[in-house]
């Protein structure tokens, strides 16, 4: 009898998902008139909740909410694969708790610094089209950023830093006076300047500073890095950092939805969830210097010059298809050749560590992400289950509070006996054609 129950629990949702495939179309289009032009507007597939009704996760269900209640998180999103295939994706919680607006799988969070592995993989993407390479110089004459404005430094060392360097953290900057990403006002009153300020002018501040140390010769976590990352996209490509990673990675896999995020709460994109920041909290001057104090989920950090270091906004099911991408599995066919999926994670030619990647721990590839106002987390198992976890409340566990999301994750998805065999990924009419080649509308 349970078999027969089974049997038809995957009948049911098997045609839940042919007749929803039928109804969710991710990219509409326009073929004009004599009068319009044709146009085109394209979204990421945006999986119903219900479709992960399935009683082999209700013990995860349960942790997650239990964790939430503990840690006084109002909402989170949650994706789960297995060999390849979307089995699991709901939201938890409120997007809007003012609104009464729940969290549903297709709601954009800001994911901190998982752009870093968003950044890095547009790195290995441009190496492989030829136009840059990790041993490529950053600065100096003959570097990448050879701009007249880059070329007044005042440590002829930063001639030494290469594209590797600043994907390992080993550019030579530390956090010692602070995070240079997040100091506006001090940058500004170094260059004699208004705020706000730019990433060319954050980039000006560092190269009239010392390094701390010589690049290669150590690795400090280093924000600043990845935001001159985006910089060297940006010049390498000839396209706006932001462009190339969609146009170049995300498209091409059928991710439309993917943004770099707004700091205001007037900014705030369609679908976008709303960032609740724990209690008590406290106020800070605006990042633009407009008169007054905010919070520092809205207005406290500048979202677009964090961009490639930490200002991506990202669906849970947008992410897990681009970790699926960039896993180095068999069951779901990556995007980035296998020569640069295993340079981000090689341990040999990497010094300090993965590329993109936080840390690789029991086979285990983590990418966190902790700013205020949201935690992020993903990881690729070795045992081909993968998960992504969004929060829209900040803790005052900052990094931390990564180690205890993974312990709920393990123990809730360790429960599951039977996994399902669906793939909630068949629902999006571009799955098959996007995994076979390019075929999307830019």
């Amino acid at each position: 009898m349970k078999l027969l129950y089974k049997s038809l629990a995957a009948v049911a949702i098997t045609s839940c998902l042919w007749v929803s495939s039928a109804m969710i179309n991710p990219v509409t289009e326009s073929y004009g008139s004599d009068f319009n032009p044709p146009g085109s507007k394209a979204s990421s597939f945006h999986v119903p909740a219900y479709l992960s009704d399935n009683e082999e996760f209700t013990q995860l269900e349960k942790q997650l909410q239990r964790f939430m209640r503990r840690e006084v998180l109002e909402g989170a999103s949650v994706a789960v694969a297995r060999d390849g295939k979307l089995v699991y994706a709901k939201g938890f919680g409120y997007a809007d708790k003012e609104s009464g607006i729940v969290v549903e799988p297709h709601h954009l969070f800001r994911i901190a610094s998982v752009s870093k592995l968003i950044t890095a993989a547009g790195i290995m993407r441009l190496q492989e089209q030829g136009r840059v390479s990790l041993d490529d110089k950053v600065f100096g004459a003959d570097g990448i950023l050879n701009d007249s404005i880059y070329l007044n430094y005042r440590d002829k060392r930063v001639e030494d830093i290469t594209v590797r360097h600043l994907l390992e953290h080993s550019g030579g900057w530390t956090t010692r006076w602070g995070d240079q990403m997040f100091m506006p006002t001090i940058v500004a009153s170094s260059l004699n300047k208004s705020l706000p300020v730019s990433k060319n002018d954050i980039i000006r501040f560092v190269l009239n500073k010392r390094l701390h140390f010589t690049p290669g010769e150590s690795s400090y976590y280093s924000n600043l890095g990845y935001m001159i990352l985006g910089e060297v996209i940006s010049h390498a490509s000839g396209m706006d950092y932001e462009k190339y990673i969609q146009t170049n990675l995300l498209y091409p896999l059928g991710i439309f939805d993917m943004r770099i995020g707004g700091s205001h709460l007037h900014e705030r994109a369609e679908l976008e969830v709303k960032y609740y920041e724990p209690t008590p909290t406290f106020m800070v001057a605006d990042h633009t210097g407009a008169e007054g104090e905010v919070l520092r989920t809205y207005g406290g950090n500048d979202m677009y010059a964090l961009g490639a270091a930490g200002g991506w906004i990202a669906s849970s099911t947008d992410l897990m298809k681009l970790m699926l991408s960039i896993d180095g599995f068999d069951s779901y066919p990556d995007f980035l050749s296998a020569e640069s999926i295993q340079t981000m994670v090689d341990d040999e030619s990497n010094k300090y560590g993965p590329l993109g990647w936080r840390r690789i721990r029991s086979n285990t590839w983590f990418r966190t992400g902790t700013l205020a106002g949201t935690s992020a987390l993903m990881a690729r198992q070795e045992n081909g289950i993968s998960y992504v976890v969004l929060f829209n409340t900040g803790s005052w566990k900052g990094p931390a509070l990564a180690n205890d999301i993974a312990r709920v994750m393990d123990r809730g998805l360790d429960a599951v006996e039977n996994w399902p065999d669906y793939n909630l990924f068949q629902m999006d009419n571009t799955w098959a054609s996007t995994r076979k080649r390019p075929q999307v509308i830019y």
